[in-house]
């Protein structure tokens, strides 16, 4: 078959600081769409003070991920950061409850695309058509996702442009005509709507507008330059959310305001169809009373429903992926059975993670038709799932108290001799109190929560003490999977680039094998940074070079077909880095070129130090494209 130019637009060609946000956002933004609703329903007129103090916790949160996902930069979020800081035990724990976060993710973001599309049919806007209609997405989303299909890298972010453009639009108008702060402060009734004990609630619900915050842990893997741009993404996501919730609540409470209805004091963002609310939609809510009419409003209607249902389809199907993502990983460390990370002999995709994960258990959780259950159902699991990133990191830096860091997030305090960072401390102390909020408040939740929990248990202790036959807490990774089948087929080649004409040739070999077997190429560029300047240290020129390199790479793999993703690392020793970046991917086989070196001594290199440390250290095979022998 004769190569082709790959047609599709990679998102790695340019995942610096701005698309990695714009992902970001696509991800995290969307839930503003069902988010606003819910929080509603427990905190009334308190809401935009409840997403201030949420959005204030998320800061912390943001900056616990940053530092963990540069000193790690692989897909896992908590769970990789409780690897390193504890043991296995409290890894997988992360990762259950991770898992959690993203079938309920599905769940909600599905649940909600027909409220928004009930703009061309009533009934969508509630049950059962708005299960009906949200099963339909999570099958539709399973099956693509089955057989290969990808999202279009480039919609997505131009849709989150999009999206927060029309986010700040509709906070403009919103000021413009219904801001009133005296109706703002007539909405507040302390101790009475909400109650104490509904406002102890509506905290960790509103974490539910933080929905996708391991997104930008997840893309680390595939970051050009994770220590440069992975805090700075953090900081615009959390800087953009943080203020479209402060702002667009204001609007809708100001728009909806809190009154008696029915005998008792609410609001219509928190009230169901059936009464007339928009907990379902509630965004739509704020278009249908920012008091324009006709035409306007029509048009504004049929606008902002699309966009939201296009923006919450998108959204599901970052679950469905980050599902997928972490049963991966998790058969990959042996947390669960090797089974959950096998492919598709035909798609070459884990079909059977995206089956239960991604689609049966979401469609389970949407069944109800409760939109309360799921958003506290996912409160549980990110209050869990957050206090244990938290956790990790603090224990990291009482572990490792002279270890180089890339990043190091702020604010920190100096106590015998550790850095402890405050961020981590005072985030991890909130996210635990919102767990055990929800945990002795929500009954149904708390049965639902506890029962996934010790399911997960109970089934990782079965598999690692019968099948693994090792302890609990030691960390095994399962080797590639190998076969007949698959022998020569590699889903993960990482291909080292230096200034040669041997590290060209090996790329275009690396690029070979990847072609038509559907895998993907890391081109990895190390600059290896001198022992008495800082491992951040501007190298103005090294960086240039690998910039050159890795786009050379990215070229090449564009002739060939081929996916190549471009990583710079920085680092004291070439092949040790090398090494540790093929076994975070697990990687099958790593394609090396090199020069042969004189042979003068039984010890001396034949390769050179780089080439015989990797020989030497590597967990998956090894490719060295070799050149001709140097003259002595």
């Amino acid at each position: 078959m004769p190569r082709r130019r790959r047609r599709e637009q990679n998102l790695e060609r340019v995942l610096g600081t701005p698309a990695l946000f714009a992902t970001a956002y696509g991800n995290v933004g969307s839930s503003i769409y069902y988010a606003l609703g819910l929080t509603a329903v427990y905190a009334l007129g308190l809401t935009p003070l409840v997403f201030v103090v949420a959005g204030v916790i998320f800061a912390a949160t943001a900056a616990t991920y940053a530092e963990g996902t540069v000193r790690y930069p692989e897909a896992g979020g908590s769970s990789s950061f409780a690897r390193h800081g504890f043991n296995e035990l409290v890894s997988f724990g992360a990762a259950w409850a991770q898992m959690l976060v993203y079938v309920v993710t599905v769940s909600a973001s599905a649940f909600f695309v027909p409220h928004y599309l009930s703009i061309f049919w009533g009934p969508l806007k509630d049950n059962p058509w708005d299960i009906v209609g949200g099963a339909v997405v999570i099958v539709v989303l399973v099956v693509l996702n089955t057989v290969g299909v990808q999202e279009a890298a480039r919609l997505s972010v131009v849709l989150a442009v999009i999206d927060f453009a029309t986010q700040v639009f509709l906070v403009g108008l919103g000021f413009a005509l219904v801001l009133h702060p005296h109706i703002l402060t007539s909405n507040v009734h302390w101790g009475v709507a909400p109650t104490w004990t509904r406002l102890a609630i509506a905290i960790p619900v509103a974490m539910l507008a933080y929905t996708g915050v391991e997104t930008v842990s997840n893309l680390a893997e595939e970051v050009r330059d994770p220590t440069s741009s992975v805090p700075k993404a953090y900081k615009l996501v959390a800087g953009a959310v943080f203020a479209i919730y402060f702002t667009l609540p204001l609007v809708a409470l100001s728009a909806m305001p809190v009154r008696q209805i029915g005998g008792k004091l609410t609001t219509l963002l928190a009230l169901p169809p059936d009464q007339g609310g928009f907990r379902n939609d509630p965004v739509l809510g704020i278009v249908d009373n920012l008091g324009v009419h006709g035409a306007t409003l029509h048009a504004l209607r049929i606008y902002v429903g699309i966009l939201a249902a296009t923006i919450l389809f998108i959204a599901t199907n970052a679950g469905v992926i980050g599902a997928s993502r972490i049963t991966y990983s998790m058969a990959t460390y042996r947390q669960m059975p090797e089974i959950f990370r096998r492919l598709h002999p035909r798609f070459k995709t884990p079909w059977l993670s995206l089956v239960i994960f991604a689609g049966i258990a979401p469609i389970c959780v949407i069944l109800p038709g409760n939109v309360n259950f799921v958003g506290t159902l996912y409160s549980f699991g990110a209050t869990l799932s957050f206090t244990v990133a938290h956790a990790s990191i603090v224990a990291l830096r009482a572990k490792h108290t002279d270890a180089e860091l890339l990043y190091r997030a702020r604010p920190n305090v100096s106590f015998r001799g550790v850095e402890w960072p405050l961020f981590a401390l005072v985030g991890g102390v909130a996210t635990g109190i919102s767990f055990l909020v929800i945990v002795v408040q929500n009954p149904t939740t708390r049965f639902v929560g506890l029962a996934w929990l010790a399911l997960g248990f109970m089934g990782y202790v079965l598999y690692r003490r019968r099948y693994v036959k090792t302890s609990l807490t030691e960390t095994v990774k399962a080797p590639p999977l190998m076969g007949p089948a698959i022998a020569l087929e590699y889903r993960m080649i990482v291909s080292p680039v230096v200034d040669s004409s041997q590290s060209r040739e090996a790329l275009q070999l690396a690029c070979r094998l990847a072609a038509e077997r559907r895998s993907s190429i890391v081109a990895v560029r190390v600059i290896v940074v001198p022992l008495e300047s800082p491992l951040d240290a501007e190298l103005p020129e090294q960086e240039a070079l690998a910039d050159r390199l890795l786009d050379e790479a990215h070229d090449i793999g564009e002739l060939y077909g081929v996916r190549v993703i471009e990583r710079l690392l920085r680092a004291r020793h070439a092949g040790r880095a090398i090494v540790e970046e093929a076994g975070r991917r697990n990687a099958e086989i790593i394609v090396i070129g090199a020069p042969r070196l004189p042979h003068r001594t039984r010890r001396s290199a034949i390769f050179g130090k780089t080439v015989d440390y990797v020989l030497k250290h590597a967990g998956c095979r090894v490719v060295v494209g070799a050149g001709r022998r140097a003259v002595a």
